[in-house]
């Protein structure tokens, strides 16, 4: 099929897509030719982390005793190698400053650091996450063992992802850590923003539909299921009706606290520790520890 027949409707459709006026902020536009992060080499990123923490179940299933310091070795230099070219895309992205383009040496010193530092942060992220498997193995009657927790939970690959894009932005990466989390959110249905604060032995059981904002904080050994949103209520508007960013907006959900399916808590409000809060209920007031929230009964 020749284009020349509708070579007219298409030369305007081209004119009307390269007016530089009509995409306001939806183009991005490089200074010395620079590349966006990759979601091809974070996805190969995210699979060198998880097979660095949970070694045979991701990557090489050979790993044995007897050659785990081989593969580790191989492992991290590839993950060092993506880090510094991925979040030196990201430091590019972010920064407006011409002179920082003209000379990137001086961000791929910063991209190099950053990457060292997260890798030094491995072990303890692999501790951590070792809590989080417990947590759900501990928790759920149908897991056979942690090894099955590992390889088929979705919620253990979501807050890998979380765990990972976390420590990234705590060390000042911009950009990465929600594509990451976002990469998550696609394979699991599982939002876990990348600035919320998550303690340890954290579980969240069947996990579709989980929703973690951005401000929210998470103590330890606390149980979601699916559904549960911690939201904002309201934001704040500026002087322009425009939602003012960076406050304070979700829960503060307290150590030993069980929140179950399609509950919906909103507002900077605190669940108290050992509460629970029961399915299909929406909660904008604090709750004190230790209180069962649940829904009332219907009168017969």
């Amino acid at each position: 099929m020749s284009s020349y027949k509708y070579a007219e409707n298409l030369k305007e459709t081209v004119k009307q897509l390269s007016d530089f006026h009509s995409l306001e902020e939806l183009h991005h536009q490089s200074c010395k030719g620079e590349v966006l992060p990759s979601g091809q080499q974070l996805r190969e990123l995210i699979a060198l982390c998880r097979s660095l923490i949970f070694p045979g179940f991701y990557g090489s299933p050979d790993v044995s005793d007897k050659n785990l310091l081989y593969h580790t070795g191989i492992n991290t230099e590839k993950l060092f190698d993506l880090l510094v070219q991925q979040i030196l895309a990201g430091l590019l992205f972010a920064t407006d400053n011409p002179a920082l383009h003209n000379d990137p040496n001086r961000l791929e010193e910063q991209a190099e650091q950053k990457a060292v530092d997260f890798i030094a942060y491995l072990p303890e992220m692999r501790r951590i996450l070792s809590t989080d498997v417990t947590a759900m193995y501990n928790g759920d009657p149908a897991a056979q063992s942690k090894a099955e927790v590992i390889l088929c939970y979705p919620a253990i690959r979501a807050i890998c992802n979380y765990r990972i894009a976390h420590k990234l932005l705590t060390l000042g990466v911009p950009l990465i850590p929600r594509i990451i989390t976002e990469m998550a959110h696609s394979e699991t249905g599982i939002d876990i923003h990348p600035a919320a604060t998550i303690g340890e032995y954290f579980a969240i059981d069947h996990g579709t539909g989980v929703v973690i904002g951005a401000t929210s904080i998470i103590g330890n050994r606390v149980k979601l299921y699916q559904g549960v949103t911690l939201g904002a209520r309201s934001f704040p508007l500026d002087e322009h009706n425009n939602p003012i960013k960076g406050i304070a907006r979700h829960p503060i959900i307290e150590d030993d606290v069980i929140i179950y399916s399609n509950a919906t808590i909103l507002g900077r409000i605190t669940i108290g520790k050992g509460a629970v809060i029961g399915g299909n209920i929406w909660v904008t007031e604090n709750v004190a520890p230790g209180e069962r929230l649940v829904q009332a009964k219907a009168k017969q």
